[in-house]
């Protein structure tokens, strides 16, 4: 089956350094892959790459097996809805018309009918007539993530989709995005809680210094031998029936 996204030996260069080194990744159908790494490890700049919006200085993405610096703007939307990191909003559009970008292939009342189910998953549809400026950045957070939820697209990418939110919000994220994942589509998030991670995603790509050093399960991708690598911890993963907790301290620091 062709992968919704793949980046195959992608190196990004900036100045004289390289803040990626030969990637490869499949993203696919029904799996929810996370990206994690230290600060600066290179999964922003992934994401950015795997979407077209930066421009590799080696190797190749594809999203649907189609090489994305060739495909158009529309195509390229119709084929991922994107959560950047930056939560930034301009204007003070009312929170149904910012989800309604999500869908802005639509016909208008589809666009709406779809910004408004995406609201109530989020638990905003009694706020879709406020301002998004006029909402704490919690709920403005929820109503990009809304907007992404009315693409409907085959791959959704989200760039710290948790960011900014309690933890309640968190979760309910966590779940949306899971629930897209059994609906057929594609997921790529970037995550720093690892013990979130290994419980949401089915498995995990582990950047460190702008190289893949584990491609796995969590359980395979989190061994003590890649939290030292690539966070810098002495610690293992504990897996349970009700979620996963990570058990670490700093290298050479207190227990």
């Amino acid at each position: 089956m062709t992968p919704a996204l793949a980046l195959r030996e992608v190196s990004v260069r900036r100045g004289a350094g390289l803040v990626l080194d030969r990637v490869n990744l499949d993203a696919r159908s029904g799996e929810v892959l996370g990206v994690v790494g230290a600060n600066g490890s290179g999964k922003t700049t992934l994401l950015r790459a795997a979407l077209g919006l930066i421009r590799p200085a080696a190797g190749r993405a594809e999203l649907a097996g189609g090489e994305v610096r060739r495909l158009s703007e529309v195509e390229r939307a119709r084929l991922v809805g994107y959560l950047p990191q930056e939560r930034h909003v301009g204007w003070n559009m009312t929170a149904w018309r910012v989800a309604s970008l999500g869908a802005f292939h639509a016909r208008p009342a589809e666009a709406r009918m779809r910004a408004d189910a995406a609201l109530a998953r989020v638990g905003l549809l009694d706020l879709r007539d406020r301002g998004v400026l006029e909402m704490s950045g919690g709920e403005r957070a929820r109503v990009l993530l809304a907007r992404l939820l009315a693409t409907e697209a085959p791959l959704m990418v989200a760039d710290e989709p948790i960011a900014g939110l309690d933890p309640d919000a968190q979760l309910l994220a966590l779940d949306l995005l899971r629930e897209e994942a059994n609906r057929g589509a594609a997921v790529v998030l970037t995550l720093h809680d690892l013990g979130l991670a290994a419980r949401y995603c089915d498995r995990l790509l582990v950047l460190a210094s702008g190289r893949v050093v584990a491609d796995a399960s969590p359980a395979q991708a989190l061994t003590p031998a890649v939290l030292a690598e690539a966070f810098a911890l002495d610690g293992r993963l504990e897996l349970a029936s009700d979620g996963a907790m990570l058990v670490a301290r700093r290298r050479g620091g207190r227990p």
